[in-house]
């Protein structure tokens, strides 16, 4: 999830546990802990960009890390609240949530996180939730709002932190259905195409959860397309792009290239633009892919320039984000 709403989130948690006058220094707190993990972002200063795409949600989102910062912040806020009526094993039971709910919200985008760092690369992706989704970022935004405004002994206070939180929690709930309802239909949309496919994924695509984006891999390359939870018709159009491999040859011994593999999980095309050859992440989905299926992958790496990688995650993310990107949204959402 994008840091606002962990922000957010890890201020109504802070107030769940403490209440009663103590629950906005324990929202700092929470907004502490809920953000610690995202410490990984400053990366970038040292690392290349393959490098940086790793480290982020890597050691810093996996369960070792928690395991080691939740008794240091229980010990620092232990001694710094003195003196004080709270027990050690309350400390230790609140950085806990805060941290481990962080990592547990952040496995359902399809980023992926590292939760068995440093024992295993392994990335968990769940692909059921949008990265930054306002359906779920929005309750708790309101509610930290209010904390913020009222007294801290104000009644009404327990009232906005649940709020905050069962709210987002119930919409992760009906994304999660969302997802096994259309797993279902996209397996058997795809068996019926005869095709035979290795693997698949879909993931929802920008900013909601009712149309999703589907990647399907084949022998030589993938078939991608998009699907609407109100599509009538078991009429899934997929268009097929060629993996390319044999275009990696001249950069075979490229020293990026094995880590932004890794980072792709697999779901990767080659192409070349003029004067470079470009690396396709395609978990990342299309540049208005519902309205032109042919359209360039959000996640492009030049990989023959790689001064020009610094904002590949963001600079297709946001391309062609205009009245007509959400009127085209919409029309793809109401089905085919």
């Amino acid at each position: 999830m994008d840091s606002i709403t962990h922000i957010a989130i890890g201020a109504c948690i802070g107030e769940a546990f403490f209440e009663k006058g103590f629950g906005k220094k324990a929202m700092m707190w929470g907004i502490l802990a809920q953000s610690i993990p995202d410490i990984d972002f400053i990366s970038h200063l040292w690392l290349n960009v393959p490098e940086s795409l790793l480290a982020h949600r890597g050691f810093t989102h996996s369960i070792m890390f928690a395991v080691l910062i939740v008794p240091f912040f229980a010990l620092l806020a232990d001694k710094i609240h003195q003196p004080h009526n709270i027990s050690f094993r309350k400390w230790i039971y609140f950085f806990s949530f805060e941290v481990f709910f962080h990592l547990f919200i952040d496995a359902f985008n399809n980023y992926g996180i590292g939760w068995f760092e440093p024992f295993s690369h392994e990335r968990i992706s769940l692909n059921t939730v949008y990265v930054a989704d306002p359906l779920f970022s929005v309750w708790p935004a309101i509610a930290l709002f209010q904390l913020i405004k009222l007294k801290k002994f104000d009644i009404r206070r327990r009232f906005w932190w649940k709020f905050g939180l069962f709210i987002p929690m119930a919409y992760l709930g009906l994304c999660s259905v969302n997802k096994i309802w259309l797993d279902k239909r996209i397996h058997q949309e795809l068996t019926a195409t005869h095709k035979v496919y290795k693997s698949y994924f879909f993931t929802p695509a920008p900013l909601q959860n009712l149309l999703w984006y589907v990647v399907a891999e084949k022998d030589s390359g993938f078939d991608v397309g998009y699907t609407s939870v109100f599509d009538k018709k078991n009429n899934l159009h997929l268009h097929y792009f060629k993996k390319n491999d044999s275009l990696l040859n001249s950069v075979s011994n490229h020293e990026e290239l094995q880590k932004l593999i890794r980072f792709s999980k697999n779901y990767y095309t080659i192409e070349n633009w003029s004067d470079t050859i470009v690396f396709n992440d395609l978990r990342f989905g299309q540049i208005l892919g519902w309205k032109s299926p042919s359209n360039k992958f959000v996640f492009h790496y030049f990989l023959e320039h790689p001064k020009d990688n610094r904002l590949v995650v963001q600079r297709g993310r946001f391309s062609g984000w205009n009245w007509m990107f959400f009127n085209s949204m919409f029309s793809r959402i109401a089905g085919n």
